[in-house]
């Protein structure tokens, strides 16, 4: 019985009203993500993947639409008053999927970066390796690594108690160890920092592009970093730095009840933030690649051009 109002105390503390604006939050962004992604996911596999960041951009998209459609989940738990109606087994599959993908997303973000670094400041002496034969083994090993780095949420121990209030831990990951924060660091620095070298780097380089026909590689160059650094800086930032107070809190121990209250609140709206990513993507997506530009302008000129003949039948009439 103890144990059963502890978990309560800490894992049930949203209030209605925090559980209405969550929800909302989820019904928004997957309404507004799931079109861009499906519409990117449908163009980037009909074009050939003759190059290392078009190889990415596919794997981006279907990591972006992988996690955009466990929401809801996260949409029912909320409207549900922070409770879990689907099992043990899909607690820890939805945690295990959102985070899988959100940190593919982060490397593969990091590998575009790369990519244009190598494209920019080493034109020739990257074209020997810049292959998309190459970035398919590099998404591949990703893949694979953030799998078995993210396995331990798939066979973590059943709690009798919290499996019958209905509570997911795995959602939000709220139980932590400190093991965590170093794999939560690493795996946030290795990407930032990737980003972080390959924007000064190619900044420098872009300082002495003067010639015009250089000026297209240029402009791109800088609607990606300008992309990418908004993305980082929204969705994912504020969740590294809240998770590592987060973890190191935790590992501390002797938390008041009102600071876990905090610390767990801080922890639900940056995870939620993260999927901000979902929608900023597919404006990346029109910026850097033309097949998808060419396939949602088509759309919206079919819509155009249909509205035209409709209103010109209707004064014929």
């Amino acid at each position: 019985v103890n144990d059963l109002k502890e978990i309560q105390t800490f894992y049930g503390r949203e209030s209605h009203q925090e559980n209405i604006i969550f929800s909302t939050f989820y019904i928004l962004i997957f309404i507004f993500a799931v079109p861009g992604n499906a519409l990117a996911l449908w163009a980037f596999f009909r074009q050939d993947s003759d190059s290392p960041s078009k190889v990415f951009l596919r794997h981006l998209s279907v990591a972006d639409m992988s996690y955009i459609l466990i929401l809801p989940m996260r949409i029912v738990y909320h409207l549900s008053d922070s409770h879990w109606p689907f099992g043990h087994v899909v607690c820890q599959l939805a945690g295990f999927l959102f985070y899988l993908n959100m940190y593919c997303s982060l490397y593969l973000m990091s590998f575009i970066s790369l990519d244009r670094l190598l494209a920019v400041v080493f034109p020739l002496k990257s074209r020997s390796f810049r292959r998309a034969v190459y970035a398919k083994v590099v998404a591949g090993i990703l893949w694979a690594t953030l799998i078995l780095s993210m396995s331990p949420v798939l066979f973590s121990k059943k709690n009798p108690a919290t499996n019958s209030t209905g509570i997911c831990t795995k959602l939000y990951l709220e139980k932590t160890s400190p093991k965590a924060l170093v794999s939560t660091v690493v795996a946030f620095v290795i990407p930032l920092t990737t980003i972080v070298v390959s924007y000064i780097l190619i900044l420098l380089k872009l300082r002495t592009v003067k010639q015009q026909e250089e000026r297209p590689v240029k402009d791109k160059a800088i609607k990606m970093i300008i992309l990418i650094v908004m993305n980082f800086l929204l969705a994912f930032v504020p969740y590294h730095v809240s998770r590592v107070i987060y973890i190191t809190s935790h590992s501390h121990g002797h938390l008041t009840a009102a600071r876990h209250e905090v610390l767990g609140r801080a922890n639900r709206i940056t995870s939620a933030l993260t999927c901000v990513s979902g929608v900023l993507d597919p404006v990346m997506y029109f910026f850097l690649n033309r097949a998808y530009r060419d396939r949602l302008l088509q759309l919206f000129c079919k819509d155009r051009q249909s509205d035209q003949q409709a209103s010109l039948s209707v004064c014929r009439q």
